[in-house]
């Protein structure tokens, strides 16, 4: 086989979280399928999965859950790493790249809750668990009455807080639950035009570097081209913003029948400024419509409310903790 001819195996740079790990073996078992080579997972420890005692968004700085994988692929101790897209920064390390995404699953966000809450049953007053500020904004707009509690941890720890009553319920992404296996955990799905997904939501990426040409050509066999191009428009998005896990940003871009399609949303942290936006633009042009998307949300205010928010004491002030 072709493959064969350049490499003798494959290894795969992945954090070490059962998520983490099933995203890895899943890509693992495709590039088996395509190369015909052996592929290992190298568990790599990141600064995210190292600080679990305090809200990522007063951690601060970018790469939180890449940046020690990046340094091995650019060391060439990995052949590649494999990231969900919504914790990939919007610039990466000179002379890496993210070749490849397969399909993407299920962009939503959910509730699940040991007392069978959705959004609208729960209780004023109710605890509500989650570390993202993108869904504390859209959260505290749709029921400013509740209390957000910042919930940390591997994804069936969170998810126990809310089953085991520490918290009324927590949000979490859709996708990380359903390749657990866990759906049945899952107490209500929150619709996109209630809440907007996070930049990437629900797809995978692969990340390697960007003269590795061998490499070039197996992503062509594993991506899936639709996937790419709307991540990549939301990713304009967040880049143009320079948003991440400090800023309140949300986008989800589709196909509808041949139409890129995209909802974003920026909310100030207290849920009482929330700026949102659909725009359609032309197939196979993701750069124009995140472009077009960013200069319609700067018209409608989302500028002061970010410069607002950057300008606070800090997000854990913000976050009411």
């Amino acid at each position: 086989m072709w493959a064969t001819v350049e490499r003798r195996s494959l290894v795969i740079g992945t954090r070490g979280s059962k998520l983490a790990l099933w995203q890895s073996e899943y890509i693992k078992a495709r590039l088996e399928e395509v190369t015909g080579l052996p592929v290992t997972l190298t568990i790599i420890k990141t600064t995210g999965d190292k600080i679990l005692d305090v809200p990522l968004a007063k951690v601060g700085g970018k790469g939180l859950f890449t940046k020690e994988l990046e340094v091995e692929l650019m060391a060439g101790a990995v052949d590649l790493c494999v990231h969900s897209m919504k914790d990939v920064p919007t610039e990466l390390p000179d002379g890496l790249v993210i070749a490849a995404m397969p399909e993407r699953v299920d962009p939503r966000d959910v509730l699940v809750s040991g007392a069978g809450y959705d959004l609208t049953t729960l209780p004023e007053g109710g605890r509500v668990g989650t570390s993202s500020l993108r869904r504390v904004a859209q959260v505290r707009a749709l029921r400013p009455d509740v209390e957000i509690v910042d919930v940390r941890g591997n994804l069936d720890t969170r998810m126990r807080k809310a089953e085991d009553g520490e918290v009324d319920a927590v949000i979490l992404a859709a996708a990380g639950i359903t390749r657990m296996g866990w759906a049945e955990r899952i107490t209500s799905y929150i619709p996109t035009t209630q809440m907007v997904s996070a930049v990437g939501q629900g797809a995978i990426g692969i990340e390697i570097r960007e003269d590795d040409e061998f490499m070039l050509h197996v992503m062509e066999r594993i991506g899936h081209p639709e996937t790419m191009e709307c991540v990549t428009a939301e990713r304009v998005v967040m880049r143009r913003l320079e948003g991440g896990c400090q800023v309140p940003i949300g986008a989800y871009a589709r196909y509808e029948d041949d139409t890129l399609t995209m909802d974003a949303v920026v909310g100030s942290v207290d849920g009482t400024h929330i700026v949102r936006e659909q725009l359609c633009g032309d197939a196979g042009q993701p750069e124009a419509l995140g472009e077009a998307m960013v200069e319609r949300l700067l018209a409608l205010g989302a500028g002061e409310i970010l410069a607002g928010i950057r300008d606070a004491a800090g997000a854990d002030e913000l976050l009411g903790t």
